[in-house]
């Protein structure tokens, strides 16, 4: 049984507020690569006494070697970026099911793993975005971006992208496989250039003229609107922001996520660092930090997030949704999208 919310919340408090509270270390594999999540490593220490000691890497790496390393693995948590990399490392068997009705009661069952294996902590959605001197009626929809009327306009990355690869994986669990694979068949059609470069590379096409339509998460273009990014800041106020699906499922989300390693040496400080990731303070660093949306509601967001807009999120259950990447790789090799 769940303890109450005011539990959790004094739980909460006491892994925040109380200094040197535990002893020991905790071994983190991460992905993520942004200076601002210091802030998070350095107020967990000082709360808790735990030091962390990290190995950064690219998230397939960081799976192959805790592979590799099996049973002497030193890994206590595995943090990384989107479903697909989250779901990649569940299947190889390098992380664990743990218990705690702190994750449970913040983060939302649908940015959660079925077999509670991986937690979701920040989110990203992937929006539609328009050169707005250009396109008088820019794709209200994902499906949309199909449509003829869209011929040689789209900006878009590779099928090797694992956020491109978890948005069509959500196209099969929203709408089938037979509307997924006629969507990405269009979505190549109307590619306005090979896929090339990273979600920047996609908003900057708009500044260029390479393109009036490009997909993004929402995070590069914020981070645009915060701090200056070359090819892009100068110009953002040409491009509109159109949140997809919205009188349907839904924007599409990514996630930043994490889990317990299966062979934890420190697994009880493994779960605290999980559990202080969903407080209210670090999932505000997450927003002012990184121009993220928070994985727990009612957090404030950083200015320049809620400068986007507010816009309705799909709630699809993104544990369902990691089940057809596999498809979705599949679907992305038959229709030709580099």
């Amino acid at each position: 049984m769940l303890k109450s919310s005011t539990c959790i919340a004094a739980a909460l408090t006491a892994l925040i507020a109380t200094s040197a509270a535990a002893d020991g270390e905790l071994n983190l594999y991460s992905s993520r690569h942004y200076d601002t999540d210091e802030r998070l490593y350095s107020d967990f220490e000082e709360a808790t006494g735990i030091t962390i000691n990290r190995i950064e890497g690219k998230a397939d790496e960081l799976i192959a070697r805790m592979e590799a390393e099996g049973a002497n693995s030193p890994a206590d948590i595995l943090l990384t970026v989107d479903t697909s990399r989250l779901a990649r490392a569940k299947n190889a068997g390098i992380l664990q099911a743990i218990d705690s009705a702190i994750l449970e009661e913040r983060i939302p069952a649908n940015l959660q793993d079925e077999d509670n294996q991986w937690y979701g902590f920040s989110q990203r959605a992937r929006i539609i975005f328009f050169d707005k001197a250009e396109v008088a009626n820019p794709p209200a929809t994902y499906l949309d971006l199909a449509k003829p009327e869209y011929k040689g306009l789209v900006c878009i990355r590779s099928s090797s992208n694992t956020y491109n690869q978890t948005l069509l994986a959500s196209i099969i669990t929203n709408h089938g496989a037979e509307a997924a694979k006629t969507w990405a068949e269009g979505v190549v059609a109307n590619m306005a250039r090979e896929p090339q470069g990273g979600d920047t590379d996609q908003l900057r096409g708009i500044v260029s003229g390479e393109c009036e339509i490009a997909v993004s998460n929402s995070y590069y273009f914020a981070r645009a609107l915060r701090k200056d990014v070359k090819g892009l800041s100068a110009d953002i106020d040409m491009i509109g922001v159109q949140f997809p699906a919205q009188d349907a499922e839904g924007a599409h989300m990514n996630l930043s996520g994490a889990g317990v390693a299966a062979n934890a040496p420190n697994k009880d400080n493994a779960i605290k660092f999980l559990e202080y990731l969903a407080s209210d303070q670090a999932q505000v660093y997450f927003s002012n930090g990184n121009d993220e949306f928070p994985a727990v509601s009612g957090v404030a967001l950083a200015e320049n997030v809620a400068a986007l807009g507010e816009f309705k999120a799909d709630e699809v259950n993104l544990s369902e949704v990691a089940k057809n990447i596999p498809e979705a790789q599949k679907i992305f090799n038959e229709v030709g999208w580099k």
